[in-house]
């Protein structure tokens, strides 16, 4: 079988290391993601086991298409009644580049029709669309004049990892958390500092990660679940593998550090790592005040920009952020950042730039060994 983990723009090299160390063969990068091969339980264990992709997507069908009744024809062969029947309810999304038609809604109701014709053509009634919890997402990739068709493994977004509560503006993805922690090289053993930790998701990512707990854990079922060719022995084994990976977890891990100067955005944190079940040290500090100590962390933290907080992240405050960064001599400092000044205000080069997606908002990691 052929898979596809889809991930933010720029954390695909990440991902694609993550995935061959969770043992899957055939891993490579590809635009928006990485691909990689197996069979049924390869795919389940990717969706319990990445903390970077976003979505776990099966590819079902490729064929070429110049119009949209190509696109129909095609779609209507692939044999849909193995994972959908007349009781399943499904969605349908799409992505297009330079194809014949211009409109992904389109193209994605085109999908959808071929789709419930060929179910109702086996002589039974036809299944329903849900576009807030359907059994089967269907996602169709048209790109020149070639059509992809995945279903999708997760069912919810993998970035839901279940433990987060209600947040503030604009947080950090768990997935983009976890991304920016392998970029950073921890070694999960040095202790861990996030000055400025918003509802504490690198903290809680890091110590989930540190004690070897997967993400998948925390999910009461995924999408492929749902799917009508999950069996009951497909069930055992989903179980088999859930306990699989509790024993695998570890009771030790690093000191990890998550200050915050707000009291609202610690409470969300405390109770973010009370839910994740980890334990981090929380405390209320602001990041100004920050002193050099022993053992130096490896420091890793996503400081508000201009469209998070508006004034309060203005030039005065980018400027004391660097002051602050620059009297910590011998630190590693990994900041994730949407504001293109505070780079500029820290004297050495980094010794990694990456650009990275923070939705819609393109950002830059940095990572300095300051001097």
């Amino acid at each position: 079988m052929e898979f596809f983990a889809t991930a933010a723009r720029g954390t695909e090299r990440v991902l694609a290391a993550e995935l061959a160390e969770l043992g899957l063969a055939g891993v490579r990068v590809r635009g928006g993601g990485v691909a990689f091969t197996g069979g049924r339980e390869d795919g389940w264990r990717a969706c319990f086991g990445s903390r970077i992709a976003q979505r776990i997507q099966l590819e079902v069908a490729a064929f070429p298409a110049a119009s949209a009744e190509d696109l129909y024809r095609g779609v209507r062969a692939v044999p849909w009644e193995g994972w959908l029947t007349p009781k399943t309810t499904l969605a349908v999304s799409a992505f297009i580049r330079d194809c014949p038609l211009t409109h992904s809604g389109f193209v994605a109701l085109k999908v959808k029709d071929a789709v419930v014709d060929r179910i109702r053509g086996q002589g039974t009634e036809r299944p329903t669309v849900s576009r807030e919890d359907p059994d089967v997402q269907i996602f169709a990739h048209w790109v020149r004049e070639r059509v992809t068709l995945y279903l999708d493994l997760a069912g919810v977004p993998l970035f839901k990892r279940g433990w987060r509560g209600p947040t503030g503006e604009a947080p950090l993805k768990e997935t983009l958390a976890a991304a920016l922690l392998r970029l950073a090289g921890w070694d999960r053993q040095q202790p861990l500092l996030d000055p400025m930790c918003g509802a504490g998701t690198i903290a809680i990512e890091a110590a989930l990660w540190a004690a070897n707990l997967a993400p998948g854990l925390f999910r009461e079922r995924f999408g492929f679940e749902r799917w009508a060719d999950f069996t009951d022995d497909d069930a055992e084994r989903v179980r088999a593998l859930r306990g699989e990976l509790r024993r695998s977890a570890r009771g030790q891990v690093p000191r990890i550090t998550a200050c915050d100067c707000d009291p609202q955005a610690l409470a969300a944190a405390t109770a973010n790592a009370r839910a994740a079940g980890v334990r981090i040290s929380l405390r209320q500090a602001d990041v100004r005040e920050l002193r050099p100590c022993e053992p130096k962390p490896l420091l890793v933290t996503n400081p508000p920009y201009g469209l998070r907080l508006g004034a309060a992240a203005g030039e005065a405050f980018q400027r004391d952020l660097a002051a602050t960064f620059c009297r910590l001599h011998g630190w590693r400092i990994g900041i994730f950042t949407g504001n293109p000044l505070l780079p500029k205000l820290i004297p050495p080069r980094p010794m990694l730039e990456a650009a990275l997606w923070n939705g819609d908002i393109e950002c830059r990691f940095l990572l300095y060994d300051m001097p």
